[in-house]
């Protein structure tokens, strides 16, 4: 899992807007940018927000991430909630550390 790029590419497109403005109309070419595994691609071209809590992303970033693909406050709370259900606790990264990310 490279947790590190998949936090990169929500940091770059979270502060970058030529590079959101990017992602929107070629997400393909963006994302050959950054060394994500299928699991990380999948779950960023979905956007599977509650898979990526799970594999570890970070909270302040993944909001931002989740507001970009157009997720209501409540939605993301309740994706990221559905992640844990579906995919189990959060696998690596500080939440992981800190309660198994349990919401």
């Amino acid at each position: 899992m490279s947790l590190y790029h998949v936090q990169k590419l929500i940091y770059n497109l979270n502060r970058d807007a030529k590079l959101a403005e990017r992602f929107k109309t070629d997400m393909d070419s963006v994302l050959g940018d950054f060394d994500l595994n299928e699991e990380e691609l999948e779950a960023i071209r979905e956007p599977n927000i509650g898979l990526l809590y799970v594999l570890g992303v970070n909270g302040q970033l993944l909001m931002h991430y989740a507001a970009l693909r157009a997720f209501e406050w409540d939605e993301y709370i309740q994706a990221m909630k559905d992640g844990i259900e579906k995919y189990g606790q959060v696998r690596t990264g500080l939440y992981a550390r800190t309660g198994g990310g349990a919401i």
